[in-house]
C-alpha cells in the first residue's frame, strides 16, 4: 500500500468496502453507514468485493458478508490475509452460522470480529466504531514508525559523515579535536599505514626542496 499523510489515512479510514449479496439488506447498512457518517462502497459478490480490496486505495474497514455468489466473505478475507498479511484492514463478517466450529473458522481466516444475523443497527454502529478507533491506532502506529526509520536512517548519514579540515587535512573526532587521518583510522580500525609520497607530492614539494638543498638555501641543521 502506498505512503499517504496523516489525513488521507483518516479521511481513508472511514470508507467502507460493504459485500452483501441481499439488496435489502445492502441497502439497509448503506443507509445506516452514511447516517453515521461512513462513505459505503458496495459490491453484490464476494468475486467483486475480493477484486475491489486488491485496490492500492481499498478502503481499511471492510463488511463481508459469509454467504455470497462467487467467492465466500470468508473466502474473501482470506485471500486478503494472504495477499497482504501486514496490511491495516479490519474486517467484519456478516454471518448466520450460529455454531461455534464457523466462528472459529472466520476468525481463523483473518476476520477481526463477526456479527451474528438478525442484527440490529446499534450493535453495528458499535462495532464499527470499535473497528474504526483500531484501525486508526495501527495507522498511527504504522506513521510513528515510518517517521522513527526516517530519522534513524538521517543519523546513520550523519555518523557516516567524517568531518575534515579543507587545509590541513586534519580529522575531527568525537571529542572535538583534530588528529591526523591515519591516527584517527588506527585507534577505530584495524588498518596500518605505512607511509610514502605520491608523484604529485614528490613533484610539488619534495624536488623543490630537494633543488634548494643542493643549492645550499636550506640549512639541514636548523
Amino acid at each position: 500500500m502506498p505512503k499517504c499523510p496523516r489525513g488521507a489515512y483518516y479521511s481513508r479510514a472511514l470508507r467502507v468496502l460493504v459485500a452483501e449479496d441481499d439488496p435489502v439488506q445492502r441497502h439497509l447498512i448503506a443507509s445506516a453507514l452514511t447516517a453515521w457518517g461512513y462513505t459505503p462502497e458496495l459490491y453484490q459478490t464476494g468475486t467483486d468485493a475480493w477484486a475491489a480490496a486488491q485496490e492500492d486505495d481499498a478502503p481499511n474497514l471492510m463488511i463481508l458478508d459469509w454467504m455470497m455468489p462467487g467467492l465466500a466473505g470468508v473466502d474473501v478475507c482470506r485471500k486478503i490475509r494472504r495477499a497482504a498479511p501486514n496490511r491495516v484492514v479490519y474486517i467484519i463478517l456478516l454471518t448466520a452460522k450460529q455454531r461455534d466450529s464457523n466462528v472459529v473458522e472466520g476468525l481463523g481466516a483473518g476476520a477481526d470480529d463477526y456479527i451474528e444475523k438478525p442484527f440490529t443497527p446499534h450493535e453495528l454502529e458499535a462495532r464499527l466504531r470499535a473497528a474504526t478507533r483500531i484501525v486508526r491506532l495501527q495507522m498511527d502506529l504504522e506513521l510513528r514508525v515510518e517517521e522513527l526509520e526516517s530519522a534513524l536512517a538521517k543519523v546513520h548519514e550523519l555518523e557516516n559523515l567524517l568531518p575534515i579540515c579543507s587545509y590541513c587535512k586534519k580529522v575531527r573526532s568525537d571529542g572535538d579535536y583534530w588528529t591526523q587521518v591515519e591516527r584517527y583510522f588506527s585507534e577505530r580500525t584495524s588498518v596500518k599505514f605505512s607511509h610514502g609520497i605520491c608523484p604529485t607530492c614528490y613533484e610539488e614539494k619534495v624536488e623543490p626542496e630537494l633543488a634548494a638543498l643542493e643549492a645550499g638555501s636550506i640549512n639541514v641543521n636548523e
